[in-house]
């Protein structure tokens, strides 16, 4: 049984740092092995130029593959980054974006993901991401 994008969002609020939470990340969507999280424009979260930061877009990555574990898992437990690697492709400018992680594999003490990063009303993404996670219990 997978989460809800209420209960999903729970375990957002429930069990991140008040820096993450500052994100203003939302759930969208949760399913069987994937998750879709919102990630809204701030200002806030522009660097000089005026693109999104590489490190919010980072941090994104990372919260909304916790969610699409927890999904795949059918609950949240704790659980920790191993690896994460990051491509930029474009900029991101006053636009949402959406992050879709897809669990790849899940075992009982591992968890693979991608996740892409994609500025709403957009086709192509701004950035990707591979994640490997310890599920610690």
């Amino acid at each position: 049984m997978t989460l809800t994008p209420a209960e999903a969002d729970k375990i957002l609020a429930d069990n991140f740092a008040p820096w993450v939470l500052a994100l203003g990340l939302t759930v969208e969507e949760t399913g069987e092995r994937h998750a879709v999280l919102r990630l809204p424009w701030s200002d806030s979260l522009a660097r000089d130029g005026g693109g999104l930061s590489g490190q919010a877009l980072m941090a994104a990555a990372d919260t909304a593959t916790v969610i699409a574990v927890s999904a795949a898992r059918g609950a949240y437990g704790p659980m920790t980054t191993v690896q994460q690697s990051t491509s930029f492709q474009r900029p991101v400018v006053a636009a949402d974006v959406l992050i879709t992680v897809r669990v790849t594999k899940l075992g009982k003490r591992m968890a693979f993901a991608d996740a892409v990063m994609t500025p709403e009303g957009a086709q192509d993404p701004a950035a990707t991401a591979s994640t490997v996670y310890a599920l610690l219990g």
